[in-house]
């Protein structure tokens, strides 16, 4: 399902207070935990447009403290980590899927027939499933009942292993029996449309979602129509900035779109005066990426026939200059299973992508408009140490991505090296 997402970010602390802020957390995971040294092959940084051979990553509580080129030093005490002919590079950032879906034929039926404690459990082993798979962050964009939050606070720690970072929005803001409904976000009018973001804001949400358009997942709803206007926008993008809370807006019609970036949330025939503006205002536009080529026939038709004008929308986009966060838009259909994103660099390569950009646009830049730039998408000191292993140079082949040997998440093994689930093309 193409969903275009746009959205701002609301101030990440950078400059000279992320420094001390990585000084402190060098300094304390020093400190706190005996170093693990991780080597390798080569090394994709997250920025880079070149691999940094035989380098040595060390870790100490979950964080990064020291990047080495060739030869580094081996710290006193430290153990090591022997990823010999493999690339390192950060966790893949999944910016938009539904842990609450099951990826099935009707996961709305499947869904309303799931009492809270057993969806619950299975939104935990679908964020399992992404991180096997490479996935180390992911944004949850419309739950029922916040049980994304849930996972997010460790509802399930401990469980069937470690889940990914989750950034959640809860259940998204929609319109009395419009797209979503069923995951409880309906409001109408202004004074309840501020409510509704101020109550999510209560709850500790990371993101609002508004559904600015109908979508195809919903009986009744009309994605080519718009569902809020431009002055619902406005009032939801005022609450939410209020509050230090990003918007991102769920627009499948061009008058949504226009409005969404009017009211300044951050097409599928996008008009090129909503591109301009879209570029201008560095506004993040979520592409939906990823298909199981296993499941692609399964494609519903009224999304098929509109593929090639989404790649024509894409590759301008792209051209503009505009900021593109890949999405999977996992659990939404058949095709979409939660570890989707492994299969988007063919998509982006097909908007006129190069690999490095790639694989930047599905870690640092991800992470960025996730509002977790300052912590995750890199291998760089001050950084969470979710590293990948995997074979093969991902700068001349991003599918690279697939072909994964290990998985750390916080400096833990969640696929280790040698395990049959790491031995296999994924």
């Amino acid at each position: 399902m193409e969903i275009v997402e746009l959205s701002r970010n609301c101030g990440v602390a950078a400059g000279a207070g992320r420094e001390r802020r990585v000084q402190a957390v060098t300094a304390r995971a020093r400190r706190a935990a005996q170093l693990v040294v991780f080597r390798a092959a080569a090394l994709f940084d997250g920025v880079s447009s070149a691999l940094m051979a035989r380098p040595s990553v060390v870790v100490a509580n979950g964080v990064i403290v020291a990047v080495h080129g060739p030869a580094g030093p081996l710290p006193a005490g430290a153990s090591v980590v022997d990823l010999s002919g493999l690339t390192l590079m950060p966790g893949l950032v999944d910016a938009h899927l539904h842990l609450c879906f099951d990826a099935t034929s009707d996961p709305v039926g499947h869904l309303v027939e799931t009492r809270d404690d057993l969806l619950r459990e299975r939104m935990a082993e679908a964020a399992r499933r992404a991180l096997r798979a490479g996935v180390t962050t992911l944004r949850d964009l419309g739950d029922r009942g916040y049980l994304a939050l849930d996972l997010r606070d460790g509802g399930l720690a401990g469980g069937s292993g470690p889940l990914p970072a989750i950034v959640a929005a809860g259940p998204p803001i929609t319109t009395p029996g419009g797209h979503c409904h069923f995951l409880g976000g309906a409001a109408s009018g202004e004074r309840d449309l501020r409510a509704a973001v101020r109550d999510r804001a209560e709850r500790g949400v990371d993101v609002i979602k508004v559904m600015a358009s109908g979508g195809n997942m919903t009986p009744g709803s009309l994605a080519h129509e718009p569902q809020f206007g431009a002055g619902a926008l406005r009032a939801i993008v005022d609450e939410a900035h209020r509050h230090g809370l990003p918007v991102t807006a769920h627009a499948h019609s061009a008058r949504s779109i226009a409005d969404a970036v009017a009211a300044g949330v951050d097409g599928i025939d996008v008009p090129e005066a909503v591109i301009r503006a879209i570029a201008a205002q560095r506004i993040a536009v979520g592409w939906t990426v990823g298909i199981d080529p296993a499941r692609a026939g399964i494609v519903p038709p009224q999304i098929a026939g509109r593929m090639a004008g989404l790649g024509a929308a894409r590759r301008r986009l792209h051209e503009s200059g505009a900021v593109l966060v890949p999405g999977s838009d996992a659990g939404v259909t058949p095709a979409k299973p939660h570890d989707a994103l492994r299969f988007a660099p063919e998509d982006l390569a097909a908007a006129g992508l190069t690999p490095a950009e790639i694989l930047c646009v599905m870690t640092s830049q991800a992470a960025q408009a996730c509002g977790l730039g300052h912590r995750k998408g890199r291998i760089a000191v001050g950084y969470d140490a979710d590293i990948l292993a995997i074979d093969g140079n991902p700068l001349q082949d991003p599918a690279a991505i697939r072909r994964l040997r290990a998985v750390y998440s916080g400096g833990r093994p969640v696929l280790p090296l040698g395990s049959p689930a790491a031995s296999k093309e994924r």
